[in-house]
C-alpha cells in the first residue's frame, strides 16, 4: 500500500504559535500551502519551527 497525502479543506496554510504568554510550554502549528503539517512543543523548538516556515514559500518541493 503505499502513502497517499491528506486532503485538507477549510484550513488556510499557516503557522500558529499558542501559549507563548502563559507560562506553559509553547506550541506551533505548521501547515504549509503543500499540505505538509509540523508541530513542535516548548521554547526551543518552537523557536526553530519559527524560523524555518516562511509564508507563501514551500520548502518541500511542491508549488505553493
Amino acid at each position: 500500500m503505499t502513502e497517499q497525502p491528506a486532503v485538507v479543506t477549510g484550513i488556510t496554510p499557516g503557522l500558529i504559535v499558542r501559549g507563548i504568554d502563559y507560562g506553559a510550554d509553547p506550541v506551533a502549528d505548521w501547515l504549509c500551502a503543500c499540505g505538509h503539517h509540523e508541530r513542535a512543543t516548548g521554547r526551543a523548538p518552537v523557536r526553530d519551527l519559527t524560523t524555518r516556515a516562511t509564508p507563501h514559500h514551500c520548502p518541500h518541493g511542491a508549488a505553493a
